[in-house]
């Protein structure tokens, strides 16, 4: 069998990644954010490639230990990205920036200077089309440039004085010796980070003309933000006049929804758009003559009804009492990452579709047409105003490459980029079959190279989310790694996935264990009847709402010889009171003191009598969003009922294994316990371990 880069975790793990694409204003180039291993092969390092239009190979722009990210471009064609790299201007001080400065690259080439910093890091940056606007966050101590009760303003003192105030603080929390964090409201944290005592503000950057060795003008737009912008994305209007931005307003400390405002940029005065205490606005952009707005919005669950997403249109001279218009009424999907058409006013977006992630173009009276009509999941788009669409498309057997699109015919042409497409070691193919309710469930079915007359074994692995679809690469749960070892692998999207209408998230909502169960075991059965899959061999794995399913499954089947749970569900009463984002589930859910149904219906724990399969058990200490005390009960009820079982522990790891090391050193772990269990082979505990 011809060896291929899923054969060798070394060479796998050195797959260069790309990970964000950004087109230029004359648009002949795109900067694409790509990861590649350092030189010790410990961490991914993140660096900005140009990419030509019009052909040739991909260059390689910039390179530094500390790496670049977030590429964006000025008028002129001078690209921003940030990075921690040393800047040779900072008086000897190299090295000693408690985060990421705004760096420069002039639209000729020559060296990139640093030409912003601030105290706690520059963090997103967002540019305006026509004119020198440079918008970034970052996060700002409590107290610095408080408001003081002057209002919201740019032209305050304490706006702009908050870099220095937060400079001092900084520093003397650490001369004090301070690390506590004074919460008054939730989230308390977020995915793998504690919240505080910083907040994200907004600040206007102005580079002085003609002065290379100056660094730029910083004013804080938002003195009053506290957890306003938190996981909030903003736009800047083409003459950099305006930011809009996701702005979220907290109720009793406990309860959230998002508003669109708009701040404008000289004063700092802050304009609430579209405010409703039963939805969520987010991801604004403007349209090409700044007048419109296109922004998500997205339903609250409520014990009834799962939440739903759409796109909104709202005027930019509008005010509170502003009526958002729905694009996408009439469609039955979830869409995101929405871009204008340069120069025109048509709206392009992406949404999870059957299995895949296709660009859809609104029609402007409630509904869309798909624009391309391959297996893509496609991201990051721009599109000319000749009708050109850029974006990266990746796929199951595909991962992330730039690509352009004709909008007109749908068909996408590959772009030179880092590295080649990997040759995979096996074939992708897609299975359906009719769930006991009869709705149809499809799968994608990765099938290893193999003699024809083979029967294989086969691992099921069901996604997180679990409002998600297996519809794109995964870096993370790669199931050309198990193909290379044999495995076929099923991939299915079971009640509570998205593309396949609101209808099959509802039928789900109730029913996170039994209904997504029973949906899964249809396509299993399904797959285990094919003439090429062993169904004596099979074993089942996920992470995240995978894990939960992986934990569900374990106490109501043993037809599997193993199963692996990665950071899995167990206790939901005790989950959703200690996950970041409780606020988000406990509407679904209910209060479990009170409303226990909904936990007692769901909850894997208390099918623990039930236990029999062998299950290896995975979770990184700095999971909050599945908190790591899931791993420990689970771990403690499988050895208390005498299960077969291990438990993997990551110390330094969150909801994903992402150091080269670890994510390799799991695959291992995952590849020995299957070996044993499906294949017969004795164990073999890895060697780092």
């Amino acid at each position: 069998m011809t060896a291929t880069p899923f054969h060798d975790l070394s060479d796998y793990l050195a797959i260069p990644r790309v990970t964000g694409l950004r087109l230029s204003p004359d648009g002949s180039w795109l900067a694409a954010s790509v990861q590649t291993l350092n030189a010790d092969r410990k961490k991914y390092v993140t660096s900005v490639w140009r990419i030509d239009v019009g052909g040739g190979p991909a260059r390689r722009l910039t390179r530094s230990a500390e790496g670049e990210g977030s590429p964006r471009f000025l008028p002129d064609g001078s690209l921003l990205f940030t990075s921690k790299r040393p800047d040779a201007d900072s008086s000897g001080k190299e090295g000693e920036s408690n985060g990421a400065a705004l760096w420069l690259l002039p639209p000729g080439g020559g060296e990139a200077r640093a030409v912003a910093t601030l105290p706690g890091g520059v963090g997103a940056v967002e540019t305006a089309a026509d004119s020198a606007t440079i918008i970034v966050s970052s996060p700002v101590l409590a107290a610095a440039g408080a408001d003081n009760g002057q209002g919201s303003g740019a032209d305050s003192d304490a706006a702009t004085g908050t870099a220095a105030d937060d400079e001092r603080l900084r520093k003397a929390r650490k001369d004090a010796g301070v690390t506590a964090i004074l919460h008054e409201t939730v989230p308390v944290r977020y995915w793998d980070h504690d919240l505080g005592p910083d907040d994200l503000r907004l600040f206007a950057i102005t580079i002085p003309a003609g002065e290379e060795a100056v660094k730029a003008d910083t004013r804080d737009l938002t003195p009053d933000a506290g957890r306003a912008l938190l996981n909030q994305s903003f736009a800047v209007s083409p003459d950099g006049g305006l930011v809009a931005t996701g702005w979220w307003q907290w109720r009793d400390g406990v309860q959230s929804h998002s508003e669109l405002v708009l701040i404008d940029v000289a004063t700092g005065k802050r304009t609430t758009l579209l405010s409703d205490a039963d939805y969520d606005y987010d991801s604004p952009r403007f349209s090409p003559d700044g007048r419109t707005i296109v922004a998500g919005r997205s339903s609250h669950h409520t014990p009834e009804k799962a939440h739903d997403t759409t796109l909104v249109l709202v005027p930019v001279q509008g005010n509170g009492g502003t009526r958002a218009t729905d694009l996408l009424a009439d469609l039955d999907r979830w869409p995101g990452g929405a871009e204008w058409r340069s120069g025109d006013r048509d709206v392009y977006f992406t949404a999870d579709d059957t299995g895949r992630r296709p660009v859809f173009k609104s029609n402007g009276a409630g509904g869309a047409a798909r624009v391309t009509g391959d297996d893509g999941y496609y991201s990051d788009l721009s599109v000319t105003a000749d009708g050109t669409i850029f974006a990266l498309r990746m796929a199951v057997d595909e991962p992330a490459t730039p690509v352009r699109v004709d909008a007109e015919t749908g068909e996408f042409e590959r772009l030179p980029a880092p590295g080649q497409r990997p040759e995979l070691p096996g074939t992708l193919t897609e299975i359906s079959a009719e769930a006991d309710d009869g709705h149809p469930i499809r799968a994608w079915l990765v099938l290893p190279r193999a003699a024809a007359d083979q029967r294989v074994p086969m691992v099921l692995w069901v996604h997180g989310g679990p409002m998600a679809s297996w519809n794109s690469w995964s870096w993370r749960w790669n199931p050309w790694l198990m193909a290379a070892r044999g495995y076929a692998v099923l991939l299915p999207d079971p009640a509570l996935s998205t593309g396949y209408g609101q209808d099959f998230v509802q039928r789900g909502y109730h029913s996170w264990g039994d209904r997504a169960f029973r949906d899964i075991t249809a396509v299993t059965d399904a797959a285990v009847a094919r003439p090429d899959i062993d169904e004596t061999r099979t074993a089942m794995m996920g992470g995240s709402y995978g894990g939960y399913m992986a934990n569900w499954m374990a106490g109501h089947t043993d037809r599997f010889r193993a199963i692996v749970s990665h950071a899995g569900l167990w206790t939901l009463d005790q989950m959703f009171g200690t996950t970041d984002m409780p606020q988000f589930w406990r509407p679904q859910f209910g209060d479990p003191a009170t409303s226990p149904e909904m936990y007692d219906a769901n909850s894997p724990h208390l099918h623990i009598e039930r236990v029999t399969t062998p299950m290896l058990v995975i979770h990184g200490a700095k999971d909050y969003r599945v908190p790591f005390g899931e791993a420990l009960r689970l771990w403690w009820d499988l050895k208390r009922h005498g299960n077969e079982a291990k438990f993997l522990y990551f110390p330094d790891e969150n909801h994903w294994i992402l150091s080269p090391g670890n994510a390799g050193i799991w695959y291992e772990t995952v590849f020995a316990f299957l070996a044993q269990h499906v294949l017969g082979v004795s164990w073999q505990r890895p060697e780092l371990l």
